[in-house]
């Protein structure tokens, strides 16, 4: 037996298969009534045979060598031949998951959720369910969509994630699944301030302030929140609420006193003859004491 890793990059995982050079051929029957043959009924002198399965081996070993030509499609299809000849063997078991593996690495994401979701229902007390799990939320993860479109599938997929983390949370692929959800988060926030700007060039201050306060309550810790901090200086300034503006500026300069939206939320608060101040009671003062204590 030789074992071997499959790598894939930016996963920062490893999913191990054993190759195993063929050793035999599986037996093969035929259908019939005792000498009674199925032919004969038709007048045929020459019986109908099944065609025998390929030993399992074979057939995985077969695949592998796709796998290893970059020929994605047919290497799943090649696996899911095992699993389908082989369903209750450990060839059965292992191709499952492999096929999941190889239609990820040929960007087939959808097919990668069927088939390692497959795996899952069959499989959830095996020692690879983690991996299966992870390979299926990094699917997901990878459909993401744009910050122009429905961010749906970005919450989607941090849901699948966050099961990792629940399920496995002392894994590598934890570890993998928590830095792809800063990743969605930042994403979440991105789209958020997209529509908060819009709202703001069109003079909506209410409808800006409503989605910058849900990138500073939400996503706190995006790269995102000095702008969202800025932007609510600014609005609040616009509908003269001085003293939410006050604020947003000073949380702004305690926090990133070398920012330069700092500079820009100083400079607007005290060209109205203000300064950066906090109200205790403000929504901007509690949101960020409480995450930030």
């Amino acid at each position: 037996m030789l074992l071997a890793k499959i790598r894939r990059t930016g996963l920062g995982t490893a999913l191990r298969v054993l190759v195993i050079l063929p050793l035999g051929v599986s037996l093969a029957g035929c259908a019939s009534l005792g000498n009674f043959s199925l032919g004969s009924l038709w007048g045929d002198k020459k019986e109908d045979e099944l065609l025998p399965d390929q030993p399992a081996d074979l057939l995985y070993n077969e695949a592998l060598t796709l796998l290893n030509k970059k020929d994605f499609e047919k290497a799943a299809k090649k696996f899911e031949e095992v699993d389908r000849q082989h369903p209750y063997s450990e060839w059965g078991r292992k191709s499952l998951l492999m096929s999941a593996y190889a239609y990820y690495e040929g960007q087939k994401h959808p097919e990668t959720v069927i088939a390692a979701r497959r795996y899952l229902a069959l499989h959830p007390g095996s020692a690879d369910a983690a991996y299966a799990q992870f390979l299926a939320a990094s699917a997901l993860f990878d459909e993401i969509p744009n910050i122009e479109h429905d961010q749906r599938r970005t919450e989607t997929a941090m849901e699948a994630l966050s099961e990792v983390i629940r399920k496995y949370p002392e894994t590598e692929y934890a570890v993998s699944a928590r830095r792809k959800i800063d990743v969605a988060r930042d994403q979440l926030a991105a789209k958020e301030m997209v529509t908060g700007r819009y709202y703001l060039k069109n003079r909506n201050f209410s409808g800006a302030i409503n989605r910058f306060k849900v990138v500073v309550t939400k996503y706190q810790n995006t790269r995102h929140v000095e702008e969202a901090l800025a932007r609510l200086t600014e609005a609040y300034m616009s509908l003269g609420i001085v003293n939410e503006a006050q604020t947003a500026a000073v949380v702004l300069g305690h926090n990133f006193p070398e920012s330069p939206w700092y500079k820009d939320a100083y400079a607007l608060v005290t060209s109205g003859g203000n300064v950066p101040r906090e109200d205790k009671g403000s929504w901007i003062s509690r949101a960020w004491g409480n995450i930030r204590g």
